[in-house]
């Protein structure tokens, strides 16, 4: 298939140099995402919207999604005290859409919010950092690591859409009542330790291998969460994931944070619905062109590889991190909530030729659709609020009377 073959090399021959010849499938997922030459999140193969692109996310289909969200930005703002500045961290930015839907509505509707606004990017991907510069040239934008901001230096909202999904997991499967961890190996060690193969030559094969755990970190997850496997339930080679990367990263943003909010939002469920018996094989895709698929070992460095977000963990986790939970809720309601349904009305009155007024509502009925977009979860963390800034409710999570 169409895998990158220098980042296949790279990849084998850490499996060959590495004890027992073989990695964490979060190592290989690591690798394959973010190599900082060869990964996909690196590379030109990264490609994001409709024509040409692997997937697309809410900030494609319309500025409307960022609009409503920097609606909820201005009443964390308010409730806040309106600090100056406010520091508006976005985690993971993509194309920088987002950060310049909700830059230009703040400027256009709220100046003296646009002024005390302080707009910081995190981003890994020097690919997308430069796209993101290009996009957000008119405006005052800073990007940084997020190891580079101090500790508890942040008034504000840490947020991002579609960023956990992306961290590198670790795969267990059950054998024999056993909880045993997926690693990964190469079929054919002799050939797959040159360190650069010709530009044409054939990917190495990578194949799974299974062995105790490479932490107790793992157990200790799923014991924190209340899942036992020993039950009689889970069958055997029920297999699944574990995401303690987006655990680490949750430390390290409750740590920057002095006081406010942590928005995230993502696809996922709550661990007693993605640790369901039934989902026997795990939520790990693959995104190529469009089309998603189950297996992360053919298109290597030339497609995304997501595993779904376990709400309960980052709940959980947070309140570890001295963050409350404010608040989680669909998508669609929280977009509701903050005024996509008036949106959806005042269509009917806007002058605009027919096609554009039925691709907006399209895009503006996507955002809401419970099968897709609108299905996706956003959690609120906060953290430093006093009595009276937490006894006001947010905007998004105040569900309609209709709802």
């Amino acid at each position: 298939m169409d895998s990158n073959p220098a980042l296949c090399a790279v990849i084998a021959n850490h499996i060959t140099t590495s004890p027992q010849q073989r990695i964490t499938f979060a190592q290989f997922m690591d690798m394959a995402l973010y190599h900082p030459e060869y990964g996909y999140y690196s590379s030109d193969a990264l490609k994001i919207g409709f024509k040409g692109g692997d997937f697309f996310t809410s900030p494609n289909l319309c500025a409307d999604f960022g609009e409503l969200l920097a609606e909820q930005f201005l009443q964390m703002w308010e409730i806040l005290g309106k600090p100056v500045p406010f520091s508006l961290v976005e985690m993971g930015a993509g194309q920088g859409l987002l950060a310049l839907h909700i830059l230009k509505y703040h400027q256009q509707h709220y100046p003296d919010f646009f002024t005390a606004l302080e707009y910081i990017i995190v981003e890994k991907s020097l690919t997308l950092r430069q796209e993101q510069q290009q996009r957000l040239q008119d405006f005052p934008v800073r990007w940084c690591n997020l190891e580079e901001i101090p500790p508890n230096a942040i008034a504000g909202c840490f947020f991002s859409n579609e960023l956990v999904d992306a961290f590198p997991v670790h795969q267990f499967i059950l054998e024999t009542g056993e909880l045993q961890e997926i690693y990964v190996t190469t079929r054919n060690e002799k050939q797959t330790n040159a360190p650069s193969p010709m530009p044409n030559a054939p990917s190495p094969s990578f194949v799974e291998v299974t062995g105790e755990p490479s932490t107790p970190q793992l157990a200790k997850h799923l014991d924190s969460l209340g899942i036992n496997l020993t039950q009689s339930a889970y069958p055997d080679g029920f297999r699944s994931e574990i995401n303690l990367a987006a655990l680490d990263w949750l430390s390290i943003v409750a740590d920057r944070l002095q006081r406010g909010y942590v928005l995230t939002i993502d696809y996922g469920y709550p661990a007693s619905r993605y640790y369901n018996p039934r989902r026997s094989q795990g939520t790990l895709q693959c995104y190529y062109h469009h089309r998603f698929h189950d297996n992360p070992y053919i298109n290597i460095g030339r497609q995304d590889i997501t595993a779904h977000v376990d709400f309960t963990a980052l709940e959980r986790w947070g309140e570890k991190c001295n963050l409350k939970n404010v608040g989680f809720i669909q998508q669609g309601l929280f977009l509701m909530a903050l005024g996509l349904g008036d949106r959806i009305a005042a269509l009917s009155y806007q002058k605009q030729p027919l096609s554009q007024l039925l691709q907006h509502r399209d895009a503006l009925h996507q955002l809401l659709d419970p099968t897709g977009l609108g299905g996706f979860g956003v959690l609120i963390q906060s953290k430093g609020l006093d009595k009276t800034e937490i006894s006001q409710s947010l905007k998004g999570l105040t569900l309609p009377e209709s709802a």
